[in-house]
């Protein structure tokens, strides 16, 4: 079952037993893919599903972060929930230590030796990690291993 038949069906599921969080957050997911879907004129793959959801993930944290510092708790407390439900739309993620162990086989192939090769393994990594870690700990980890 694709993803977008996947998020169909918790829809349908959502709304029968009234989960308003997780049905309106779909539904953001959902336009998110029909707004890709009608600009761009093209049926999206599970692939193109999983980096729209990371971009909806990154838009609620920096909104919660904001709402945060406005001294709305409520606001604050909504988007991470919407958060919660995006992630779990999202293929396992790799612990910290596989995401190590890995990146430093992507130093090795590379033969990055300096922060100054950080572009060439970020290039690399993130294509490798797509989906599965986001381009934040990829960024923190690659520093980590290089500096």
């Amino acid at each position: 079952m694709s993803l977008i038949e996947q998020l169909k069906n918790d829809l349908k599921d959502a709304m029968r037993a009234q989960e308003v969080v997780r049905r309106d957050s779909i539904r953001a997911i959902n336009t998110m893919i029909k707004q890709v879907q009608v600009d761009e004129r093209k049926e999206l793959n599970d692939e193109d599903v999983i980096k729209l959801i990371q971009r909806g993930i990154k838009q609620r944290e920096e909104a919660a972060s904001q709402y945060k510092e406005a001294g709305r708790e409520d606001l604050v407390q909504k988007e991470l929930e919407q958060v919660e439900i995006f992630k779990s739309y999202l293929p396992q993620q790799l612990s910290d230590e596989e995401l190590q162990s890995r990146m430093q086989q992507i130093i090795q192939d590379v033969g990055a030796a300096s922060m100054k090769d950080m572009g060439k393994v970020m290039g690399v990594a993130t294509k490798t990690f797509a989906g599965v870690a986001d381009g934040k700990r990829i960024n923190e980890m690659v520093k980590k291993l290089l500096g």
